[in-house]
Order: C-alpha cells, then structure tokens, then sequence
C-alpha cells in the first residue's frame, strides 16, 4: 500500500459504496485544500521551498523531479531524526515511499494560494525551460529580500513565502515560526474566506479535544451551523451502511471476530441513532441535496438514491435487526456495490473478498476534520497574540 495511505489505514480512507462525492462537498465548503491524507501544516512550506529551491538552480526540467524527490527524501530524514516525527509522509518507507507530500499537497497548494503555476506537477515539471528563459535578466529573490520578484506572469509562488532557512532541508522541524504561520493562516483567509476553516483561524477557535467537527456548530455563524448539522446527520446514518457492507464480507468470509465486531458496532450506530431519530426525522433533506449539488455538481443520480434509499429504510425500521438482518437493506448494499464495481465487487468475487483486510471503509466519515484538526492545531499555538 502507498505509505501516506497506510498512516491512517483502510478503514477510514477507503470509499466502498461511492459516498466520497458527498462527504467531499461537505468537507471542501468546510475545509478547503485539505484532504484526508495530509498530516501537517508545514507541508505547505517545504513544498514550494524545495521547487522555489530547484527553481534558483534552474535544474533542467528532465532532472527537476528526480533532485525534488531526493530533496523530499532528505527532508524525511531530518525530520524523522528529530524531536517530532509524528505525520511524517514516508516515515517507514523513506527513500522507497511511492506517493511524495509534494503530491498530497499539490492541490491544497492552489487553493491556498500558495502555488500559482496553475497545472498538474507534471505540468510544472515540464514548464520550467521556459519559465527560466521567460526568467531571463529577472531580479532573483536574493534581490527582494529573499521574496520572489513581483511579477505574477513569470512567478510559479506567491510571493510572500516565507524564505526558507539557509540550510534547509538541514536542521528542519514541523515547527512554524510565528511569521510562517501567520502566512499560512493569511493565505486562508484570503483565499477561502468564506470556509469555517478560515472561521477557526480567524477566531482562534480552541480544537485539541474536539472529536468532530459537528461538536463546534454552536456560538458560530448559523451558514457554518447549517453545513455542520446536514455534513453530521449524513456521516452518521450512512456509516451503518458501511458498517453492514463490512458485516457481509465478514459472513461470507466468514471471520467469527469481525462478525461479532461489526454486530457490536452496528448496535452501537443504532443507539446513536435512536438518540437523534427526531433530529434525523426532521431532517431537511431537500436543503441537504441544494447544498451537495451546489458544492459538487458532479455527485451521479445513482449515489444520490443509494444515500436516499438508505436514510428511508432506516428511518422507517423499528430495530437494529431490522437493518442489520433485513433482506432490502442487504440487497441494498449488495446492488450499490456491484454496480460500482462489477466484476470486482467482493461480495461477488471470491479474489476480490480474500484481498479483503478485515475493515474496508469501516470508519465514520470525519469531513476530513482530523486532517484539518491537525493543520489548525499546528498553526494556532504558533501566531502572535
């Protein structure tokens, strides 16, 4: 498996039933730029400091991606060394890692406003002998006090990055200096202004011990209340579906231990459920789909009736056994998953179930909070008062 994915684990990242569409329009208006493999906010720095790097060198294009990688490397090296390892990309793999945070982060990037260069890494790679030709006869960053020269025509950065140290990637930590997080928290804020990640930064919300990011939809302004309250009440009813999908493959395993855990697991969604039954009962699904649709156009018709077809079956279903044990809600996930899958489907493949690990999109959808958690957690205690 790619090494940045093994980090949080199958459980959680993997989109079984196609509910990805959804969860990410709620997680994009929420959290922008994030996304759920992303570890640390000094990512956003390292990245365009080792190109920005390559860049002054004017390394050939054919070469820029082998001298970024071996940078990376090193980078992973000094940080693994120090005092705080955690989120590290690579940590175990190192040299061998398949998937680079250059990659993680190449969108964040743009989102952010940080990467200006408006295509692919790929793109970029390529671009650059014109980029240094166009460059030619330029003011370098050393002349504008380690900023790059206010020409966004012929600039791939923002230009008010941070320099990076001297040494870098020598002596490097995930630790953000006041001035780096205050740019990273202005460059949110100015380029998603209207996201509640921007609303925590800017409020300097506390989120250490928040669980979920629906436990923060108070005391703030009621268009962040809305999106919280339909991004919760989705995430929790639909992970009885992936929990009863992972239920079904430990069955026709059959793997007694999982059986027992998803059962218990599945008993314990429904008395969650039934806590908020007159919340979900109440629930404005027409604004929900407004709200989907408005943030992800491309969410299909077929995913939006499986998550429809789901909520009914639940909310009209007196009991757990109803759900976990009833012919329509297993035919249900046993439809869904064969037609996205066909002849992969493990519920229908014998090959395809034994690759199964034990916990396969097992996890409640979190909107990417944990990412952004993460991000927040690292730029909040970093900025002045």
């Amino acid at each position: 498996m790619l090494d940045v994915i093994e980090l949080f684990g199958e459980r959680a990242t993997r989109d079984e039933l196609g509910l990805g569409g959804v969860r990410d329009a709620f997680a994009d208006l929420l959290f922008p730029g994030t996304s759920t493999i992303q570890t640390r906010a000094k990512y956003f720095l390292f990245v365009p400091w080792i190109y920005l790097t390559l860049e002054e060198k004017q390394v050939a294009p054919d070469r820029v991606e082998h001298r970024a990688r071996k940078l990376e490397v090193e980078l992973m090296n000094v940080i693994a060394s120090s005092g705080d390892s955690s989120g590290l990309i690579g940590k175990r793999a190192r040299e061998n890692v398949r998937r680079l945070a250059s990659s993680v982060y190449w969108l964040g990037l743009e989102t952010w406003g940080i990467r200006l260069f408006p295509g692919s890494e790929d793109q970029y790679h390529r671009s650059l002998k014109l980029f240094y030709a166009r460059r030619q006869g330029r003011p370098s960053r050393q002349d504008f006090g380690g900023e790059t020269p206010p020409d966004p025509d012929i600039c791939n950065w923002h230009g008010g990055i941070p320099a990076a140290p001297p040494s870098f990637p020598q002596g490097i930590t995930f630790d953000l200096s006041q001035p780096e997080a205050e740019y990273l928290r202005e460059r949110v804020l100015a380029n998603c202004p209207r996201s509640f990640l921007a609303h925590i930064l800017r409020t300097r919300i506390s989120v250490g011990e928040v669980d979920a990011c629906w436990d923060l939809a108070h005391d703030v302004p009621d268009v962040f209340t809305e999106q919280l309250t339909h991004g919760r009440n989705f995430s929790e009813i639909m992970w009885g579906a992936q929990l009863l999908y992972n239920l079904m493959l430990a069955e026709l395993r059959p793997w007694p231990e999982q059986i027992d855990e998803y059962r218990e697991a599945l008993t314990e969604w429904w008395e969650l459920l039934t806590r908020r039954r007159d919340d979900l009962r109440n629930w404005d699904r027409r604004r929900f789909w407004q709200i989907v649709r408005g943030a992800n156009p491309q969410v299909s018709f077929p995913a939006q009736a499986f998550v429809n077809q789901w909520i009914n079956a639940v909310l009209v279903t007196a009991n757990v056994a109803g759900i976990v044990d009833g012919q329509a809600t297993r035919a249900l996930i046993d439809r869904r998953e064969y037609a996205l899958k066909r002849g992969q489907s493990r519920l229908k493949n014998r090959r395809a179930l034994e690759l199964w690990n034990g916990a396969a999109g097992a996890g409640q959808m979190d909107l990417r909070w944990n990412a952004a958690k993460s991000i927040v957690s690292d730029i909040l205690p970093s900025l002045g008062n």
